[in-house]
């Protein structure tokens, strides 16, 4: 396999509850799952193409949990990376050059067997994870926001994390509230609205998380 590493920091927003009952192992709260995230890399790298600075973002629908298949996904890449960045974050993005089940990128790819010609768009992200604030928008697909969880009985940011010892995403994330809005794309969104979303830095490399 092609060695590769990627730090980012990334945002995702999904339709079901705060918590996404994914990282607990049991069923999506509408049975469904439909998600948007985006990566910021501050630092990675693919064989010798560097790619540091670069983002991506990535569109899924599934007509059922995750785990039970037949999804779609629409990946998105910086318009700003060269060719053969573009070609290793599409290797990446899609499970390639990865063990069995080590990162999220091959689950969502084995579980997405629909899969929408890739883009190349401009992403602008602000995120702020130890405040759960942040904002993305990748030209004319979507756009993401999210805040804290709001306390039920205050109305104050209620904080909540993740821990996961043997996850395949991230070791840690900061859960929050979100949003998405598509405004093109192949793939439509429309569950997202005040729904899960979490915050988390990422440290993957093809055999999983580094912890």
């Amino acid at each position: 396999m092609t060695d590769w590493s990627i730090q980012a920091e990334e945002m995702a927003n999904c339709n079901c509850n705060f918590g996404c009952p994914c990282q607990f192992g049991v069923l999506p709260t509408d049975g469904i799952c439909e998600a948007a995230v985006v990566y910021d890399i501050k630092k990675g790298h693919y064989g010798d193409v560097k790619l540091d600075g670069l983002r991506a973002a990535g569109v899924y629908k599934w007509p059922g949990a995750i785990h039970e298949g037949n999804g779609q996904m629409q990946l998105i890449i910086d318009e700003n990376a060269d060719d053969d960045q573009r070609a290793a974050l599409q290797a990446i993005l899609t499970g390639q050059d990865t063990d069995e089940m080590a990162t999220m990128w091959y689950v969502f790819s084995a579980m997405a067997p629909n899969r929408h010609d890739t883009l190349y768009k401009d992403i602008s992200v602000d995120l702020n994870q130890s405040d759960r604030v942040g904002s993305a928008k990748v030209a004319d697909v979507f756009e993401i926001n999210a805040k804290p969880i709001p306390n039920i009985v205050s109305g104050d940011p209620h904080r909540v994390g993740i821990n996961l010892p043997n996850g395949f995403e991230f070791a840690h994330a900061e859960m929050a509230s979100g949003r998405t809005k598509t405004t093109g794309g192949d793939i439509s969104l429309d569950r997202n609205s005040d729904t899960h979303a979490h915050f988390a830095s990422l440290h993957l490399t093809g055999t999983g998380v580094v912890r």
